[in-house]
């Protein structure tokens, strides 16, 4: 059984920086392509990130570029989101999720944590 575990969010304001962080247990870690997207309350489940087993590629939605950062350490079988230049419509439950490929479609993730609240105050 695969388990995903996010931790990390809170309240911001605007302008701040949070990191969120997801812990990957029950896979080959090292062989997913993992993600991060959001939910917004009455909006649809959105990408924001991902990046490759190795690491070297990453996608970003236009939303987030040069704000966002993803990373992950295979040793730790962790991965993280870097949130640095926080605006209020950035609000939303942000879940980890993982992948056999790297895609940008939630339809394309096998697993998911439960999401962790990022509120950004104006």
């Amino acid at each position: 059984q695969v388990q995903l575990v996010e931790s990390g969010g809170g309240l911001v304001q605007a302008g701040g920086s949070l990191r969120l962080s997801c812990a990957v247990s029950g896979r080959t870690f090292s062989r997913t392509a993992m993600a991060w997207f959001r939910q917004a309350p009455g909006k649809e489940r959105e990408f924001v990130t991902a990046i490759s087993w190795s690491g070297a590629l990453t996608y970003y939605a236009d939303s987030v570029k040069g704000r966002f950062t993803i990373s992950r350490d295979n040793a730790k079988n962790m991965v993280y989101l870097q949130m640095n230049s926080l605006k209020p419509e950035d609000t939303a439950v942000y879940y980890c999720a993982a992948a056999s490929i790297l895609v940008r479609s939630p339809q394309g993730y096998d697993y998911w944590g439960q999401g962790t609240q990022v509120t950004v105050s104006s």
